[in-house]
């Protein structure tokens, strides 16, 4: 756990989870909303912030969301102050056009409108079945993206938020992802004078959780089905994971073995499908790998 983060932590007084567990402080008041179809028109009790990194909605938002990537040292380490600036601002306009092109392609990102989606959706189920805590409602927190921090927590306080749950959407953690986010958020909260504003809990990884668990392997099975039952077989499973820089994996960061685990308790559980007959014409649990990808710059990343 890096210094900035204990900080960060001990300044919110969140609490926390086992790195590995898949028991959660705050757990049931999982994740909500971002906008007010669906749920409760009354004071909001509860507000869940979803933690991301956000992606361009536009292609025309793309050079903005690089930029402030390249500028987080957190996630990017250029040498950070001044360096981390220049060098961002510079490496985020080389990459700017080819990465605009790409979003081009595919309509801009998509992680807003599913995480609003996801929000809605979980908080008519929370408002169901923890009445004890409602209303709820889910705020999305980009680090690099719109809706940013600063906007999800003005948007709290007009709401009346009393109790506050800091949820990664990131499941395993990583200082450069989750451990971004909460020092993002923690920075805000000081600007904004806001730091006794809400009681907070936190939900920052949960790479074993039950719920995440079932629902890669039941795609697994569900995309192994589509083909005839003397191939399925064959078929070899690529777990791909973004990198991190070596120098974070030196530091002690979490996010390698996390994935590990994660894709271990998957195997794990797509072994027992396997084992009760549930996948027709799979008798042999498939081959499997766990891949790395997306490495930035030319030092050395985790491969």
């Amino acid at each position: 756990m890096t210094a900035s983060y204990r900080t960060c932590l001990r300044g919110l007084g969140l609490l926390r989870q086992s790195p590995l567990s898949n028991k959660f402080v705050g757990a049931s008041t999982a994740n909500v909303y971002m906008s007010i179809r669906g749920c409760s028109t009354a004071k909001v009790k509860t507000g869940i912030v979803m933690m991301n990194m956000g992606g361009p909605s536009v292609p025309e938002e793309t050079g903005p969301f690089l930029k402030k990537l390249f500028q987080d040292e957190d996630i990017i380490d250029l040498g950070g102050g001044k360096a981390q600036e220049l060098l961002g601002d510079f490496v985020s306009y080389r990459r700017t056009p080819k990465i605009t092109k790409q979003y081009e392609e595919i309509g801009g990102s998509p992680i807003r409108k599913w995480t609003e989606y996801q929000g809605v959706e979980m908080c008519k189920l929370l408002d169901k079945m923890r009445p004890e805590s409602a209303p709820h409602k889910a705020y999305t927190a980009f680090r690099y993206a719109n809706p940013p921090t600063e906007e999800a927590l003005a948007e709290m306080k007009k709401d009346g938020v009393e109790h506050a749950v800091a949820f990664s959407q990131f499941p395993q953690w990583s200082c450069t992802t989750s451990g971004s986010s909460m020092n993002e958020l923690w920075r805000q909260l000081k600007r904004l004078d806001m730091m006794d504003e809400f009681k907070w809990s936190l939900i920052d990884r949960w790479p074993i959780h039950d719920g995440f668990i079932d629902a890669v392997t039941k795609r697994m099975a569900e995309k192994l089905l589509e083909y005839d039952e003397e191939t399925r077989e064959k078929f070899v499973f690529i777990f791909s994971a973004h990198s991190v820089p070596m120098k974070v994996v030196e530091k002690g960061d979490h996010y390698i073995t996390e994935v590990a685990a994660t894709v271990n308790k998957v195997m794990e559980t797509f072994s027992g499908k396997v084992s009760a007959g549930e996948i027709p014409g799979v008798a042999q649990t498939n081959q499997y790998v766990m891949a790395l990808q997306s490495k930035v710059g030319v030092f050395p990343w985790m491969g």
